[in-house]
Parts: structure tokens; C-alpha cells; sequence
């Protein structure tokens, strides 16, 4: 019984924004309509620049550190995780009504968004995410982007296996580089397969 309660709050859809978001313009919306769909309307339509985010399930190899964090005005160090967050926090930098910045954060930072609004989607299916970060790998609009959702793709266990078809197929050294290098440091059991595989050939 308590199996199959644990079972069912992991695939429930995460929703709760960051504990430490601070200096934002908070504004909540849902994917229940499809992630697609709303990360395409804020993208089209929101004042900018801003920020979309939401969080997914983490990879249980995934490293999420902080950066200095700064309570009451002194500079402390951040969290440091001896285990890994169950879940990260992927969020996107929206200007001039393209994707500018991807970032993968742990979900206990303290996130300072400057004074910008912040576009929180809740109920975002894993599977979904993997779909808006796979088409800023193969469209987004400078090499940085693509870079930076490679290593979005990473921190999620949904993500290992579109990393593998690009460590595979894709053209593009760099990106494939880079693929190569998140896989490496997912330590998931798919990626150690996929290397022993590349290894005997």
C-alpha cells in the first residue's frame, strides 16, 4: 500500500514554484492544455524580457548546486546537496519573443529574477518539457540555446534518451559534444550503455 502511494505522488505532475524566488512578478499558469501551447503564447505575446518556468523530476545522478545566496544582505554559501533534489527547476529567458537563456537550477536556490516577470506553468508533464527543449536543440536561435537545453535535457530521467539519439545522429560537433558530456555526467544506466556500445564499435 505505501508502494503504491509513493508510486502514485511520482507521477503526479510537479507544480510548486521555488521556495527562494525573490524580486519577481509572479504569475501562475497551467499546461493542462499542453506545454507546447503555452510556452508558445508566452513566447508570442508577454511583455519582455521575462522568464518561463516549471519543475520536473530529477535524475537521481544529477548534481544541482547553488550559487552565493545573500539572506539579509551578507553573501552565504548556497545549498550543497549530499543527495540529489528529487526535482529541478528548468527555467527560460524570453527576449525579443525568442528563447535567450535556458537554466537548470535545484529547487532550493535562492533565485533572484531582477525585477522581471516570471511565467510559473504548473502541471507540466516530463515528456512535454523533453519536447520544448528537443526543438530548441535542433531550432533554437543561437548555439548557446541549443547548449544550454542539452544540459536541461540531463537533469531529468525523461530526457537521457533524446540525448542518446542526439550523441547518435545529429550532425553538429558541438551539439554532439555536448550531448556526449551531459550523458557522461547523468550516470544513468542508459547512458553507461550507450558508451559501451560506442566503445565496441
Amino acid at each position: 500500500m505505501k508502494l503504491a502511494f509513493w508510486l502514485m505522488a511520482a507521477a503526479l505532475p510537479l507544480a510548486a514554484q521555488p521556495k527562494l524566488l525573490i524580486n519577481a512578478q509572479v504569475d501562475t499558469r497551467s499546461a493542462a492544455a499542453g506545454l507546447e501551447r503555452e510556452f508558445r503564447t508566452l513566447l508570442a505575446t508577454e511583455p519582455q524580457p521575462a522568464w518561463i518556468g516549471y519543475t520536473v523530476p530529477a535524475a537521481r545522478g544529477v548534481q544541482l548546486g547553488c550559487e552565493l545566496v545573500s539572506p539579509g544582505g551578507w553573501f552565504a554559501p548556497g545549498v550543497i546537496h549530499l543527495e540529489p533534489p528529487d526535482h529541478a527547476v528548468i527555467l527560460f529567458r524570453l527576449e525579443a519573443n525568442a528563447v535567450s537563456r535556458i537554466r537548470a537550477l535545484s529547487p532550493d536556490c535562492e533565485i533572484d529574477a531582477g525585477g522581471v516577470p516570471v511565467h510559473w506553468i504548473a502541471d507540466v508533464q516530463p515528456a512535454e518539457s523533453v519536447e520544448v527543449l528537443k526543438g530548441l536543440i535542433t531550432s533554437g536561435p543561437s548555439e548557446a540555446v541549443r547548449m544550454h537545453a542539452i544540459s536541461a535535457l540531463a537533469v531529468s530521467t525523461e530526457g537521457i534518451p533524446l540525448l542518446i539519439e542526439v550523441a547518435r545522429t545529429t550532425q553538429n560537433a558541438g551539439v554532439r559534444k555536448q550531448a556526449m558530456s551531459s550523458l557522461g555526467h547523468s550516470r544513468d544506466p542508459r547512458a553507461l550503455a550507450f558508451f559501451e556500445d560506442v566503445l565496441k564499435r
